[in-house]
This record gives structure tokens, C-alpha cells and sequence, in this order.
């Protein structure tokens, strides 16, 4: 059974289309993996020139403050000016986040984003990939792959660690495992984010029309066996969650377009100290977060730095002064310290789990957005859904849905 959630018990963050923790920046389309499911054109349309990249950049400068500039494409390590790219994103005052599947990623490159000012990355792996030389057929078995990319950034350090993982009906059962192998490294792992899995036949029985005219899609979002055949939705993944860690407590959401009790972006930060998770973080705590972040920086955080994610006694502690929540996870790291006062001195590391529901469509039509979306891009000087592009390209519109009579 899907969880039970009430978006009014946690914290709506204050992110909206102006003023938002997270862009997106896709200096290419050329990949060098296919994902099922992925809704970026396999042909591509290769890469923009640093000049024209440059220009989306000022689009945001103008139109947007955001935290990160998340660098995406297709995949942004194939894009020959990347250092380059890093650099100037930081000259301009985001921090540099690479959207990667990592497949381009060694040693010597990531020393060389680090110093061009590499602020984190967010692979994506997940079982929809064919990757070279890996054998792995399950999510399970693909966390040795994510390990190594973990490890090779904690080497270099400094660095804030993130995994994307599309999840289908096929393979949702996996998510406890996935749960539990982040908790086993939430010194290296800082985030795992949860999309979940969209495909033409899971929106319902809907007419397409762009620009009045009626169009067929399957050209623009192909369908694909891996996806399964349950639409799957936030509360879905919160159940699965809380398989492996009962304590799973949201703390802040962004709602829908159509809805607002529907849960687009759902977050929930654990504290793990001494390998165990002593609590989820209070809705207040987020408040309180985003709120004082805003105000010393002038953007909502999104990022953290991975030094400030290794502090979470320090939080517990603080935030506990004024809130129940955080008292208690002080209070079970206190106990956690009981038989062995040395253990206190450990550190305790503050892990985000992240799931992401894409779009949905309600019986009338409505198709329920992310509102407020992060990851909002620039397409022809202005800013745009950057998972419904292609709509844009191939229709020169946004497609509309209206039920068949």
C-alpha cells in the first residue's frame, strides 16, 4: 500500500520560478549512452559553442537567481570546453554541479574540474542503461558501480556526491537495498534522488495537440518494456523506503501544477551516526535552512557543501534548542554514545533522499507539472521545462492533452 502523505505536515519550499535553489544548463545533446525512457532526441543536435552557452547563461543572470547550475545534455563530459564551461559558470557565481553518466569520468579529469571549479555531481545509473564492460543486471548489483564513483570523488575531495536512479514498476522492489547500501556509505553518499519512470502508454487515454493541431507523440517519447505497466507515484517510493529505514520522514515537497497536495520533488534528509540513522531532520529545520541561506547569500541552498553535511550533531544540536524533532536525534545520538563515550566525537553525516515525480495526467486533461521546477532551462533566450524540450522542438509548442470522448 502507498504510503499515506499530508503535504500540509511538511514544509513547502520556497523555490519558485524567478528565485529557485537549482538551473539547468545543457551545453549538448550527444550522449555516449542510451537511457530508456530518456527524452532528449538520440540524434542530438551536438554541441552549442561556448559563446552560445554563455548567452543561456546571461538569460538566467536575468531572469533567475539560483544556487547551482546543474550541467546536463546529454552528457556535459562530452562536451569538448567542459573545463572551460566549469569555470566560467563559477566566474558568474553558481556553483558548477555535473549531471553526468559518468562513463568519461577518470582521476585525471575530475582534478582538473576540481580546480576548474567543480562544486558536485549527480550520476545517473540505473538498470535502463547499457553500459560498456558492466555486467550488473540490477540496481543492487549496480551499487558497486556508484561506490566506485564515490570513492573516486572522496580521493579527490571536496566534492558533493549525488545518484540519480530511474525507478520503474520493474524495478521499485529494489529501492530498501538501494536505501540500505546508502546508509552503509553516508560519509561518501550525500544525496540519492528517485525518478520515477513516465511513458506515453502510463499518461491514459488522451488526444496530443500542439498549436491546435491534433499530433501523434510516439515519435517524441518512445515507449519502452523497462517502464513496466503501473504508473508509479511519490507515495509509492515512500512505502518502499521506509522498507529499509521505518524512521523515513519527509521534511519539505514542491507540489504540482494542478494539485497542491501532490508531491513533485519530496525530500527527506537522514542524520547517520556510527553507521545507524538516529532520525529524519524536522520541516522546521529545512525552514530554518533555506531561510537564513537566503538571507546571508541571497539564494535558496540546494547544495551543500560536503564539509557542512558531515556536521549533523551540530544541527541536531542547535536546531534542537528550538525543536522537538532535532532534540530527539541529539538525544539518540547522545544514547547511540552511552556505552562508549568516545563514540560521540564520531561524526554524524546528514544524507538527502530525493524522489522526483514527473509529470501526470488528470482525468480532465490537466497535466500536473512540478511547479516551481528546478530544473527549468533555456531554449531560444527563454526559460523552459527542460523535460518536455523536444515538445518544443519537433511542435514548436508545449503538447496539450484533452481526454478521448
Amino acid at each position: 500500500m502507498p504510503a499515506e502523505l499530508n503535504h500540509l505536515d511538511y514544509y513547502r519550499l520556497p523555490w519558485n520560478y524567478a528565485d529557485n535553489g537549482i538551473s539547468w544548463l545543457e551545453p549538448t545533446t550527444d550522449c555516449n549512452l542510451r537511457c530508456e525512457g530518456c527524452y532528449r532526441d538520440p540524434h542530438g543536435h551536438g554541441h552549442k559553442t561556448l559563446e552560445e552557452v554563455r548567452a543561456d547563461l546571461e538569460v538566467f543572470k536575468k531572469l533567475r537567481k539560483s544556487d547551482c547550475m546543474s550541467i546536463a545534455g546529454g552528457d556535459p563530459l562530452v562536451y569538448p570546453q567542459i573545463i572551460e564551461l566549469v569555470s566560467m559558470i563559477k566566474d558568474m557565481g553558481w556553483k558548477p554541479i555535473i549531471n553526468t553518466n559518468g562513463l568519461a569520468l577518470d582521476e585525471k579529469l575530475l582534478w582538473k574540474l576540481k580546480n576548474a571549479g567543480v562544486y558536485g555531481f549527480t550520476f545517473h545509473i540505473d538498470t535502463s542503461q547499457k553500459r560498456p564492460k558492466v555486467t550488473a543486471a540490477t540496481e543492487i548489483e549496480l551499487n558497486e558501480l556508484r561506490l566506485h564513483y564515490a570513492k573516486m570523488l572522496a580521493k579527490v575531495g571536496g566534492i558533493a556526491c549525488s545518484f540519480n536512479a530511474t525507478i520503474s514498476d520493474k524495478t521499485v522492489h529494489e529501492i530498501p537495498e538501494m536505501v540500505r547500501w546508502a546508509q552503509d556509505h553516508a560519509d561518501i553518499v550525500h544525496t540519492v534522488v528517485f525518478i520515477l519512470f513516465r511513458s506515453p502508454s502510463l499518461t491514459g487515454n488522451f488526444d496530443f495537440y500542439a498549436n491546435g493541431e491534433k499530433i501523434e507523440v510516439q515519435d517524441t517519447y518512445k515507449e519502452a518494456e523497462w517502464g513496466g505497466e503501473r504508473t508509479l507515484m511519490a507515495p509509492d517510493i515512500v512505502e518502499k523506503i521506509r522498507e529499509a529505514d521505518p524512521m523515513y520522514e519527509p521534511a519539505a515537497y514542491l507540489n504540482g501544477t494542478a494539485n497542491p497536495d501532490s508531491f513533485k520533488w519530496l525530500l527527506g534528509n537522514r542524520i547517520v551516526f556510527n553507521g545507524k540513522t538516529m532520525g529524519y531532520v524536522s520541516p522546521r529545520f529545512m525552514e530554518l535552512v533555506q531561510t537564513f541561506d537566503h538571507l546571508f547569500t541571497g539564494t535558496y541552498l540546494a547544495y551543500a557543501d560536503p564539509k557542512s553535511v558531515s556536521r549533523g550533531k551540530l544541527a541536531a544540536f542547535f536546531i534542537g534548542l528550538v525543536d522537538k524533532q532535532m532534540r530527539k536525534i541529539f538525544f539518540n545520538i547522545l544514547k547511540a554514545s552511552l556505552f562508549n563515550p568516545l563514540k560521540f566525537f564520531l561524526p554524524a553525516y546528514i544524507q538527502s533522499f530525493m524522489i522526483i515525480q514527473p509529470v501526470n495526467f488528470e482525468p480532465d486533461g490537466r497535466q500536473d507539472m512540478c511547479d516551481s521546477c528546478p530544473d527549468i532551462t533555456v531554449h531560444d533566450g527563454k526559460l523552459m521545462w527542460s523535460c518536455r524540450l523536444e515538445e518544443v522542438k519537433n511542435f514548436g509548442a508545449f503538447v496539450q492533452t484533452v481526454p478521448v470522448k
